[in-house]
């Protein structure tokens, strides 16, 4: 009897024991790539909500607008609380609502947009620092890899879906004034809600920014390439358009450590204390930067005057510099401008010759040149038409021109309707500048 007892409990020990290793080692393989990829990240996403109006098809002839409920994703880009998401998402929201991962819910602001490529950062007021999101690189993408879409699809907060790249350089027309170019196509389900979401690549890192989806066609998403992304984003969070300084500085990613500056600004701030082409720049104000936007994050939320340190190699010498940035200069003409972000020249046009036509203008701006692929030239506008008003405002000057760029940027006013005269003829449309100063 005592043997039979002996037996079953050397028999429960080796159960236990046989149970206990496998189980360990069970957990830890089921912790595969993909989960680590979520895990890193999913702290760094934000669900985005709110209400907006929209217009009825026949918005021009009186349509009432309606109330709906908008929803999307956004990507913690900064500690302090900024987070890039779609334009389109935000557009028209009056009051922006942010859940986090912890499920707690804050209102924040629009910074700055770009509708061309359809990107905005927003910003909530962070009690603590942020997780960042891991950041990658969209040059080196192969068809076929595996790719994880994070995001609030349909309300759904935080779901993930797997997929593949299944095409590069895709262009996707949306709507008649929204356009995507050079796309990547993925068969990871997105979904409404998805958009301003990341794409990871199997190692957790963001390649993409989930855009669009493909009406009535399954497996086909698409999502803007981050390497794009980053370019617009540094112009979008850059200390000129927000805090409107300016140090001088124009860098690219070193093959060793740190950035390489390619330009300095002639009389900027940099140019002051001796800042060269071909120095390196490992750190500002304290932080480590690996691209241009991590200058322009640093250097956010100081005022002209404010002095921020640099650590820099020169001629092989390593040392600390402080910058003290200045007020941003206009070097831009009203012509320029015009040209750089409208892609029209335009010349004054009596009063007399515009009231035979159209008596009711007092004015306006007549068409001399239209740049092709540019905004105007995407709307029709030709040589010879008269452009006599811009949002709100009429157009008898270049002053007026500006004037309404300048509202447009500071009010986040979105794309600007125009008005041109085709002979007697009114014609109107939806101008979107072609720089991100808007």
């Amino acid at each position: 009897m005592r043997c039979t007892w002996f037996v079953l409990l050397i028999v429960a020990v080796l159960v236990a024991a046989s149970t206990a290793v496998p189980t360990a080692a069970h957990e830890e393989s089921r912790r595969t790539s993909i989960v680590q990829a979520i895990e890193s990240n999913r702290d760094c996403v934000v669900n985005i909500h709110g209400q907006k109006m929209i217009s009825s098809p026949d918005d021009d002839s009186g349509g009432e607008a309606r109330r709906v409920n908008g929803m999307g994703t956004g990507v913690v880009i900064d500690p302090r609380g900024y987070i890039l998401t779609n334009y389109h998402v935000v557009e028209g929201v009056r009051r922006i609502e942010v859940t986090m991962a912890s499920g707690k819910t804050t209102s924040a602001t629009l910074v700055s947009h770009d509708p061309r490529t359809d990107l905005a950062v927003i910003k909530i007021v962070a009690e603590v620092p942020l997780p960042v999101i891991t950041v990658g690189i969209s040059s080196d993408l192969m068809i076929g890899e595996t790719v994880l879409a994070l995001g609030n699809a349909y309300g759904y907060e935080h779901t993930v879906t797997r997929g593949i790249i299944s095409a590069l350089h895709r262009s996707v027309e949306v709507s008649r004034t929204q356009q995507y170019d050079d796309l990547i196509q993925t068969d990871a389900s997105i979904n409404p809600g998805n958009s301003g979401g990341p794409l990871l690549n199997i190692n957790g890192e963001m390649i993409g920014i989930n855009v669009a989806v493909r009406a009535g066609a399954q497996g086909i998403g698409f999502a803007i390439p981050i390497d794009r992304t980053l370019d617009i984003v540094t112009a979008l969070l850059s200390v000129e358009r927000i805090d409107k300084t300016c140090h001088g500085i124009m860098a690219k990613p070193s093959d060793t450590q740190g950035l390489v500056v390619e330009t300095v600004q002639r009389e900027s701030p940099a140019d002051s204390i001796g800042i060269q082409a071909g120095d390196r720049i490992t750190h500002v104000g304290g932080l480590p930067v690996k691209s241009q936007l991590d200058i322009e994050r640093a250097m956010l939320g100081h005022k002209a005057g404010d002095t921020v340190s640099l650590t820099i190699s020169q001629s092989g010498v390593d040392k600390t510099v402080e910058l003290a940035l200045q007020t941003r200069r206009e070097t831009l003409t009203a012509e320029d401008r015009c040209w750089q972000e409208l892609g029209l020249r335009v010349d004054f046009m009596p009063t007399a010759k515009v009231q035979k036509l159209q008596s009711r203008y007092r004015g306006g701006l007549l068409v001399k040149d239209v740049r092709t692929k540019g905004p105007a030239s995407e709307q029709g506008i030709r040589e010879g038409d008269i452009l006599v008003g811009l949002h709100v405002w009429e157009t008898i000057s270049y002053e007026n021109v500006t004037y309404v760029l300048d509202k447009a940027q500071e009010d986040n006013l979105g794309p600007l309707k125009f008005y041109v005269l085709r002979g007697r003829e009114t014609l109107f449309g939806h101008l979107t500048s072609d720089t991100v100063r808007r």
